[in-house]
């Protein structure tokens, strides 16, 4: 996920044709129609990953590789993440690329879009460990050249005033992935194609709004040069807080029904994955509201930081809760808990760095390299629950994942700038 190069708003005549320049009238605000369709939009990417990556490949896992299946997943999800970090940061550039010629970013959703419905077919058909692992790769390339171009969509159209609320309103995507998740693996009649076809289906209904909405660029606002050196600083900063508190986001997204298996042990996996998804939705149900306003506090005060540390601390206490947790009720209660602090930081740390963001040349690469701090932990994630989990106790990673939680929020304190 580095001073503004650009000193000025670029006059009329040097506006990329892509891009259409703000009316005065409305000062460059975005309608909450935008906003709206972006954060579905936004949620569309989600829903491309998450039933997948979160139920529907651990079951398949299983299925695979039986009591060995944290071993096989674990190799999965770590090929996974590094066909991420690497295709993020090449189709940010492709789209920086499109954009500087006039062609903008929203050709590549496109292009992102067809390719990850195509992937899923290749989940579907594998049958080994190796196509298993090989599928998955080829499935977070394609998830990736959509997911690159249609984060930075926000940074290049969502003025610095909205996007404390365009980040609240990102956090509806978890739970309306969670409650799509919990549809699809409630359907006990398809099968794991027809699972992933509508999984595709969804995600092309939710991306065409954004796609029919012409572009408009965001009015710039830089920075002095002095603050321009901070920011850079900052953003550094900031890069390693969300790093921190993401491999506990990553760790639990691949793990959770594992975990719940460890709590719960009498009951099956094809049992339990229905009321993991249940929880999942009504976890991120409940933290939309707080993180929505939260985000609209951060806009309307100029603040940031406050709402950062206090988002990571009720995350952190979510995870010692799991950690202790000895039946499912007391379990998913801290899940909770961590579900409402972990929406709340993710959210506003999205706005806080993209206003640290160098130059809007390169926004779709820059973007593409803060988002390792998204995919790096998923590598670290598995990593550590390889070592220190087992199918029947998590406690010892859920501490690990406590401590690096709330080590990311301490870090947002060495942050300098106002926000």
């Amino acid at each position: 996920m580095p001073a503004w190069a650009s000193a000025q708003v670029p006059r009329p005549a040097m506006i990329n044709p892509a891009i259409t320049t703000a009316s005065s009238r409305n000062a460059g605000q975005r309608s909450w129609l935008f906003l709206l369709a972006y954060a579905l939009a936004n949620a569309g990417g989600v829903i491309a990953y998450m039933p997948l990556l979160t139920l529907l490949l651990p079951l398949k896992v299983e299925q695979l590789a039986g009591a060995e299946r944290i071993g096989l997943f674990s190799a999965t999800v770590i090929a996974g993440s590094l066909a991420a970090s690497m295709c993020n940061v090449l189709f940010g550039w492709l789209s920086d690329r499109s954009l500087r010629r006039g062609g903008g970013r929203r050709r590549w959703v496109v292009i992102g879009l067809a390719a990850t419905c195509c992937s899923f077919l290749g989940v579907a058909l594998a049958d080994s460990a190796a196509t298993i692992i090989a599928a998955i790769v080829l499935f977070q390339a394609s998830v990736n050249a959509l997911l690159a171009p249609l984060t930075a969509i926000m940074a290049d159209e969502v003025p610095d005033a909205q996007k404390g609320v365009a980040g609240g309103l990102l956090s509806a995507a978890i739970p309306i992935a969670s409650a799509v998740s919990a549809g699809i693996v409630g359907l006990a009649w398809a099968g794991e194609g027809m699972r992933l076809t509508i999984v595709a289906a969804v995600l092309i209904a939710t991306c065409l709004p954004l796609l029919l909405i012409p572009a408009q660029a965001a009015p710039l606002a830089p920075p002095p040069p002095r603050e321009a050196d901070i920011r850079r600083r900052d953003l550094v900063t900031a890069w390693g807080a969300r790093l921190l508190v993401q491999v506990a986001g990553n760790a639990l997204s691949l793990y959770l029904l594992y975990y719940f298996q460890s709590i719960v042990p009498t009951m099956a996996g094809r049992e339990l994955a229905p009321r993991v998804g249940n929880l999942l939705t009504l976890a991120y149900v409940l933290a939309l509201p707080i993180a929505l306003v939260a985000g609209r506090a951060s806009d309307r005060f100029g603040r940031r930081k406050p709402v950062l540390l206090a988002g990571a601390v009720i995350a952190g206490a979510g995870l010692l809760g799991m950690a202790f947790a000895s039946d499912w009720r007391w379990a998913a209660v801290a899940f909770a808990v961590y579900a409402v602090g972990s929406a709340v930081f993710l959210a506003l740390h999205s706005a806080f760095a993209m206003q640290l963001l160098p130059t809007p040349a390169n926004r779709g690469r820059d973007l593409g390299l803060l988002n390792l701090a998204n995919t790096l932990p998923a590598l670290l994630g598995p990593f550590l629950t390889w070592a220190l989990a087992t199918p029947e106790d998590f406690a010892a990673v859920l501490l690990v994942l406590a401590f690096l939680t709330l080590s990311g929020g301490a870090a947002m304190i060495g942050v300098r700038s106002r926000s």
